[in-house]
């Protein structure tokens, strides 16, 4: 794992991979967080975000870019085994996640947040790669600050 970060590229990288099509929000959220970090995370760990775009599987819940980076979080912070007390403080992490979204949206919800977009225009995406490209620089920074590690911008 780095030592030093990038916190613009691991936003420019979340937002590109969405704007190119490579990945939906919270897929280029983790996809970039494993780059910049060099965390090399599994093929498989990468695919469990793929049900969250667009509100968690298409129902419009969930914010997707919020999901990515809770996947980010709890891949430095979560627990593996039962009984592990650290799940409190991702529980703490992902709340100041969150909450960085709702104080600047009112919401966590998709439909809300997408109300009379059409989901095709350019104007929901738009959004959608700017809401990815803030939840990725948003959890850098948590990440980087709980693990003292070097920001170089």
């Amino acid at each position: 794992m780095k030592k030093e970060i990038s916190i613009k590229k691991i936003r420019e990288d979340a937002e590109a991979s969405f704007r190119k099509g490579d990945f939906y929000c919270s897929e280029a959220i983790l996809h970039s967080i494993n780059e910049n970090f060099e965390l090399n995370m599994s093929d498989e760990t990468l695919a469990m975000a793929s049900g969250f775009p667009v509100g968690i599987g298409k129902s419009k819940c969930v914010c997707g870019a919020v999901t990515g980076g809770i996947l980010s979080l709890g891949f430095f912070f979560g627990r593996s085994k039962g009984g592990d007390d650290k799940v409190q403080n991702t529980l703490v992490l992902a709340n100041e996640l969150q909450q960085s979204f709702r104080d600047k949206y009112g919401c966590l919800c998709c439909s809300v947040q997408t109300k009379g977009m059409d989901m095709a225009s350019g104007e929901h995406k738009a959004q959608c790669i700017r809401f990815t490209g803030e939840i990725a620089e948003k959890t850098a920074e948590i990440i980087t600050r709980e693990l003292n590690i070097t920001i170089m911008d």
